[in-house]
C-alpha cells in the first residue's frame, strides 16, 4: 500500500487514497520532524529536544516510543506486535522514516531545486525558472504548520524555511533572466516572502527589479523607499550595495528584462509627456486614462445555503444613487463563511452597479502571514481600471486620490475580503455616492462603525435548518432523509460551523459508500480533537483557520485563551475568567476585549462570554502543548474554587440558617461573587446553574471530584425548589461516584442523601430508600447527628408520600433526638413545622396549629425568615382545612411576603396556589384564578414540574363547583 506524506503546509499523511488522522499534537509534530529528516535517523534526545525543550518531563523517552508505536499501527495497521515496519525503522540510537521519493513533498520539492540548479548550470534560466516555479507550488503554507509553535521554532523546522527563502530568491533572479512571462510568475510568490522578510535586503532587492521588470515602476520605488524608511526606524542602518544597485537600475531604467520596457510601453495609451516614468497626481487628473469596466467577483459557490435573515438585511443596505456611500462589515469567527456570504450577495446584487466589481483578499488572515497592505489594494484597482503603470503617483495618498476619483460618479461595488483592522480599509474607502463597500473580518472593526458609519453584522453559525440544507446540497437530499439521527449528530459534532460541515461533507462525498452513522461515530470519539476537521488546503483545514486569528493576540490574551478551553460550560462570567487566569477582573476584562475582537470568544450579554466548541477544541489542544500539567491544574482549581464559594456564598445569602458543609478556603487569585441581597443571590445561581452543572460533571470524570461532591452538596436544595429533578439526579449521580473514588465518607453521605430525597420526589421509592439508608449509615460511621437528623427528615418526607403518617412521626422523633444532641435548634424549629404538617396530612388540624406556632415562635426569635415562611404557610393550611379562610389567607399573605423577599420563587408559587384553593372555597372565583395565573407563570418561568396541575386548576374554574358550600 502506497504511504504520502506532506509537511510543506500542514502535516498530512495518506494510505492510498484515505487520509490518516495522525492524533494528539506531540504525535503530528513528531512525526513532522521525522519528515524533515526523511530517511536519515533522528536521535531520540533530539526528538525530546524539538518536542519539549528545556524543560522534558521524566516520561519524555516513553512519551516519544508511545507515539512512535501509535505512528507505526497507523502507518500499517497489519503489522504484528513485534514486526519490523517497513516505514518506521529503529537504529543508530533514534528513528528513522523512509520514504519513496514521491511519497513526500519535501523531497519532490529539492528534487526540483536540484533540477533547477542543472538547468542554470546549461544556461537554460527559463527552464531553471519553471523548475522553481513547480518547486514553490508545492507549499501549502509555512512548512509544519498547525503544530505547536514552540515546537515549529526548532531548527529543524526554521531550516525549511530557509530553503523555501532561497528557493524564491532563485526563481527571482532566474526570472529577471529568462524574460517578462516568467517574471510575473514568480512575481505572487516574491510578494509574500518579501512582505514574511521584511528586513531582507536581497530579497527586497530582488522584489524591486522584478516590479520595474514587470512594468511596475512606481510601485518598485515605493518599496525601496518602504524598505529604506524600515532599516533606518529597526536597525539604524542605511541599505547596503545590493539594495542601492538596484534602486540605481530601476531609476536608470537598467533591469535583465530587456524586452520589458517596451512591452510596458506598448500597453500604455500614450508617451508620458514629461520624458519621466512616473507620472504624479496632478498629472494623472490633467490627463484622463481610458477606464475600462472591471469584473473582479470571484466564482460564487454554485449551491449556496441559508443565510435569509443575513441577505435580507445586507438588502435593506444598498445605496440610492445620490446616497453616501454604504459600508457592511461582515464579521464572526473563521469558517463561519463571511467571505461566502459577501461573495454570493455581491453576485446578487452586481447588475445593480453597471460601472463594475472590485474584489480584493487583503490577506489580513492567511497561512503565509503576507497581509496585503493597501497600497498593494489601490495598485490592483489602478490595474483593474486599466491606468498605464507610468500614469500610476508614487505615493499611498496620491494612488488613493487617484482611485477616488476613478470611482466618483460611478456605481462601483467594492469587496475588501479578509481585512485585519480598519486602518487596513480605510484608504480602500471611495468619497462618492452610489458605491457600496463589503468588508469582511475576523476583527470587530470598531473604528469603521464610529468613524466611517458601516453597518456591522456579526454571523453566527448555521440554524439547524440551515446546516441541515447545507449538508443536502452536498450530500442529496436522499442520503440526508436516510440517516436524521446521525444527520443531527454531524451537525452538533460540527457546531453548526459552516467550515467544519464543508470539510465532513467533504468525506462523506468522497466516500459514498460510508454510512452517515459511521461519520458522526468517528467524530464523536474525536470530540476533543479538531483532526476530523483537517482538509487539503490551509484555508479548509479548521485547525490552520485559527491559527491565524490565534497568532495575532498578545502573548496575555493568548494565555486567556487557551485557559478558556478549561472551563467546563456554554459561557462563563468576568469572574470565572479571572479565576482561571489568576488575575484582577480589571486586567481580565482587556485581555477578553482582544478576543471579542478577534472573534475568538463572544460576548452575547456584558460581563458574559462564550466559546465555539471547536474554537475551545482547538484552545484545548494548545493549553495542552504549551501549559504545564501543573499549571493546568493549578488554573482548573482556581476556577471550581469560584463556582464552589459562589454557589456557597449564594445559599447563605438566600437561607443564611440553612444547614450547609464547611469549605476549605479559596486559592489565592480566586474572585468570589459578592451578592448584596436574596435577589443577587438568585440571579447568579440561575444564571450559571448550567455552568455549575457542567464543573460537576468534569471534575467528577477529570479532576479530583472534591470539588464535585461540594458543588452537588451545595446545591442540593437551590434544584430541588426549582423542580430540576432530572438535573439533580445527574449531578448527584456524578457527586457520589466522585466521593467514592475519593474515599471521603462525609462526601458519599451528603450526596447518598440528597439522592435519597429527589428519587423520592419522582416516587423512585426503592432507590430513594436505599440511598437514604445508605446516608444514614454513613453520617453514622463519622458521628455526624445533625446530618443523621436530616437523612432521617428526609425518611420522614417519604413516608408521608406514601401516606405512612404514623412512620414519619417516628422519624422526626428520632431526628429531634439528634439534633437536640447536636445543638441545632433550627433544626428542631424546622421539625416542628413539618410535624404539624404531617398532623395536617393526618387530619389533625387543631395539633398541627400547635406544632406550627411553636415553630414560628422558634423562627421569629431566631431570625430565620425562610422557616418562618414556612410555618406562617403551614399555618394557613391548617386554617384553610378547619374552614377558617380569612385566618388562611392572612397567614398565606404572611408567607407570600417572606418568600418574595428572600427569592424562594417556587416556594412563593406554591403559597400562591394555596391562596387561589382557600379563595376557591371561599367562592372567590376570579380572585382565585389571579393566584393560580400568577402562580402558573413563576411555575412555567422556571419549568418546574408542577406546572400542568396549576394549569388544571385554572381550566376547571369555569366549570361549576361539585363540592358542597363550604
Amino acid at each position: 500500500m502506497c504511504i504520502r506524506f506532506a509537511v510543506l503546509g500542514p502535516v498530512r499523511a495518506w494510505r492510498g487514497d484515505t487520509e490518516l488522522v495522525l492524533g494528539p499534537p506531540k504525535q503530528r509534530a513528531l512525526l513532522a520532524l521525522l519528515l524533515t529528516e526523511a530517511g536519515h535517523p533522528v536521535a531520540v534526545h533530539e526528538i525530546v529536544d524539538a518536542l519539549w525543550g528545556q524543560n522534558p518531563p521524566d516520561t519524555a523517552v516513553n512519551v516519544v516510543q508511545r507515539h512512535i508505536g501509535a505512528l507505526r499501527r497507523l502507518l500499517e495497521p497489519d503489522l504484528p506486535a513485534r514486526g519490523e515496519s517497513r516505514w518506521l525503522v529503529r537504529g543508530s540510537g533514534g528513528y528513522r522514516l523512509e520514504v519513496e521519493p514521491a511519497g513526500l513533498d519535501l523531497l519532490r520539492f529539492r528534487a526540483l531545486r536540484q533540477q533547477a540548479e542543472h538547468a542554470a548550470q546549461n544556461r537554460d534560466p527559463a527552464a531553471a525558472t519553471e523548475y522553481l516555479i513547480q518547486a514553490l507550488a508545492l507549499w501549502r503554507g509555512p512548512a509544519a504548520s498547525g503544530i505547536a509553535p514552540e515546537v515549529r521554532s526548532h531548527p529543524a523546522f526554521t531550516a525549511l524555511d530557509g530553503e523555501h527563502l532561497a528557493a524564491v530568491k532563485g526563481a527571482a533572479e532566474l526570472a529577471l533572466e529568462a524574460g517578462p512571462g516568467l517574471g510575473a510568475r514568480v512575481l505572487v510568490t516574491l510578494r509574500q516572502a518579501a512582505a514574511q522578510h521584511p528586513l531582507d535586503e536581497a530579497l527586497q532587492a530582488r522584489l524591486i527589479l522584478m516590479l520595474a521588470a514587470t512594468g511596475h515602476q512606481a510601485e518598485a520605488l515605493d518599496v525601496h523607499r518602504s524598505v529604506r524608511t524600515r532599516l533606518a526606524d529597526e536597525l539604524g542602518v542605511q541599505p547596503g550595495p545590493e539594495l542601492q544597485a538596484a534602486h540605481q537600475r530601476v531609476l536608470g531604467r537598467a533591469y535583465d528584462m530587456t524586452t520589458a520596457k517596451q512591452v510596458a510601453s506598448a500597453k500604455s495609451t500614450g508617451p508620458d509627456e514629461s520624458g519621466g516614468g512616473v507620472a504624479d497626481a496632478a498629472e494623472v487628473e490633467l490627463n484622463p486614462v481610458v477606464v475600462v469596466k472591471p469584473a473582479q467577483l470571484p466564482v460564487a459557490l454554485p449551491a449556496f445555503t441559508g443565510r435569509r435573515h443575513e441577505l435580507a438585511h445586507v438588502d435593506r443596505l444598498l445605496p440610492a444613487h445620490e446616497g453616501p456611500v454604504s459600508t457592511v462589515v461582515l464579521g464572526g469567527m473563521a469558517g463561519v463563511g463571511k467571505t461566502t456570504l459577501a461573495v454570493h450577495w455581491a453576485h446578487m446584487v452586481a447588475d445593480r452597479f453597471p460601472d463594475g466589481q472590485l474584489y480584493v483578499n487583503l490577506r489580513g488572515f492567511h497561512p503565509t502571514g503576507s497581509v496585503m497592505s493597501p497600497a498593494e489594494a489601490i495598485r490592483s484597482f489602478l490595474d483593474a481600471f486599466g491606468v498605464p503603470a507610468q500614469r500610476i503617483p508614487a505615493g499611498l495618498d496620491a494612488q488613493a486620490a487617484l482611485y477616488r476619483s476613478l470611482v466618483a460618479g460611478r456605481r462601483v461595488l467594492i469587496v475588501l475580503d479578509n481585512a485585519r483592522d480598519t486602518e487596513h480599509v480605510r484608504p480602500l474607502l471611495p468619497g462618492a455616492p452610489g458605491c457600496l463597500v463589503v468588508v469582511t473580518s475576523r476583527n470587530q472593526l470598531y473604528g469603521l462603525v464610529a468613524g466611517e458609519g458601516a453597518y456591522p453584522l456579526t454571523l453566527g453559525v448555521l440554524s439547524d435548518a440551515d446546516a441541515r440544507e447545507f449538508l443536502s446540497s452536498r450530500l442529496g437530499a436522499e442520503r440526508i432523509a436516510a440517516e436524521p439521527d446521525a444527520v443531527a449528530k454531524i451537525i452538533a459534532a460540527c457546531g453548526h460551523l459552516p467550515l467544519a460541515l464543508a470539510v465532513v461533507s467533504a468525506r462523506a462525498v468522497v466516500n459514498p459508500t460510508f454510512p452517515l452513522a459511521s461519520i458522526a461515530a468517528e467524530l464523536h470519539e474525536n470530540e476533543d480533537s479538531l483532526d476530523a476537521f483537517s482538509g487539503e488546503a490551509p484555508a479548509a483545514d479548521a485547525r490552520s483557520a485559527f491559527s491565524w486569528s490565534y497568532q495575532l493576540l498578545t502573548p496575555a490574551s493568548a494565555r486567556v485563551f487557551r485557559l478558556l478551553a478549561l472551563h467546563p460550560g456554554p459561557d462563563c462570567s468576568l469572574a470565572a475568567v479571572a479565576s482561571l487566569a489568576g488575575q484582577r477582573a480589571g486586567q481580565t476584562k482587556a485581555l477578553l476585549a482582544e478576543l471579542v475582537r478577534a472573534h475568538l470568544i463572544t460576548e452575547p450579554l456584558p460581563g458574559r462570554y462564550g466559546c465555539h466548541e471547536l474554537l475551545r477544541a482547538y484552545g484545548a489542544e494548545l493549553a495542552r502543548a504549551q501549559e504545564t500539567a501543573h499549571e493546568l491544574a493549578t488554573a482548573r482549581r482556581r476556577m471550581l474554587d469560584h463556582y464552589l464559594h459562589g454557589a456557597h456564598a449564594a445559599d447563605s445569602v438566600l437561607a443564611p440558617r440553612r444547614e450547609r458543609i464547611d469549605l476549605r478556603p479559596h486559592m489565592p487569585g480566586v474572585t468570589v461573587p459578592r451578592l448584596a441581597d436574596q435577589t443577587a443571590a438568585a440571579e447568579w445561581l440561575e444564571t450559571n446553574r448550567s455552568v455549575l452543572l457542567a464543573a460537576i460533571e468534569q471534575d467528577a470524570r477529570r479532576g479530583t471530584g472534591e470539588h464535585g461532591w461540594q458543588l452537588a452538596a451545595t446545591l442540593e436544595l437551590y434544584l430541588d425548589r426549582n423542580g430540576r429533578w432530572q438535573e439533580q439526579i445527574g449531578a448527584q449521580t456524578a457527586a457520589v461516584g466522585a466521593a467514592q473514588r475519593l474515599g471521603d465518607i462525609r462526601g458519599q453521605a451528603h450526596v447518598h442523601r440528597a439522592l435519597g430525597f429527589v428519587n423520592g420526589r419522582l416516587e423512585l421509592w426503592g432507590e430513594a430508600d436505599a440511598h437514604l439508608a445508605r446516608a444514614l449509615e454513613l453520617f453514622s460511621e463519622i458521628g455526624d447527628r445533625a446530618g443523621q437528623g436530616r437523612t432521617r427528615r428526609y425518611f420522614a418526607f417519604l413516608a408521608n408520600r406514601r401516606k405512612q403518617h404514623e412512620q414519619a412521626l417516628e422519624h422526626y422523633e428520632h431526628a429531634s433526638a439528634l439534633y437536640r444532641a447536636a445543638g441545632r435548634r433550627s433544626g428542631e424549629a424546622n421539625i416542628a413545622n413539618e410535624v404539624g404538617w404531617t398532623y395536617i396530612l393526618m387530619g389533625k388540624y387543631e395539633d398541627a396549629l400547635n406544632e406550627c406556632a411553636r415553630a414560628l415562635s422558634d423562627h421569629q426569635a431566631s431570625g430565620d425568615r425562610n422557616g418562618e415562611a414556612a410555618a406562617w404557610d403551614s399555618l394557613g393550611y391548617a386554617h384553610h382545612h378547619l374552614h377558617n379562610h380569612e385566618r388562611a389567607l392572612d397567614c398565606y399573605e404572611h408567607a407570600l411576603e417572606l418568600y418574595r423577599a428572600i427569592r424562594d420563587r417556587y416556594l412563593e408559587a406554591d403559597t400562591l396556589v394555596h391562596i387561589g384553593d382557600t379563595h376557591r372555597a371561599a367562592q372567590h372565583h376570579t380572585q382565585a384564578a389571579h393566584a393560580w395565573r400568577e402562580a402558573l407563570g413563576i411555575l412555567e418561568d422556571i419549568g418546574h414540574p408542577d406546572a400542568p396541575q396549576v394549569h388544571d386548576r385554572l381550566k376547571d374554574i369555569a366549570l361549576p363547583d361539585p363540592s358542597p358550600r363550604q
